[in-house]
């Protein structure tokens, strides 16, 4: 996989966390009072780490084509971890 294609399915990926997200929060907006804010706390700090993945896929967009595959891994990392995070609060949420 080249590095762009790398890119395109790490920012198809960003998509679809942040239709999740969006999910959640809606979900938090209705919530009882002290469940809201819970809901809203998780919900910011899982922004924190979509933000800091972007801006991790931005350093990869400005990466020679060198670098890039040495960032490679710790994105998959980042991503793992953001996935993760989505998904256990999605699982809390139901």
């Amino acid at each position: 996989m080249g590095k762009k294609e790398f890119e395109n399915k790490l920012r198809a990926q960003l998509d679809q966390w942040e239709a999740e997200i969006n999910r959640l929060r809606a979900k938090a907006d209705v919530a009882q009072a002290e469940a809201r804010v819970k809901y809203h706390e998780e919900i910011e700090e899982l922004r924190v780490q979509k933000r800091e993945a972007e801006a991790r896929l931005d350093e990869l967009n400005n990466a020679g084509d060198d670098a890039w595959e040495d960032m490679k891994a710790g994105m998959e990392s980042a991503w793992k971890n953001l996935g993760d995070a989505v998904n256990k609060a999605a699982a809390r949420f139901k």
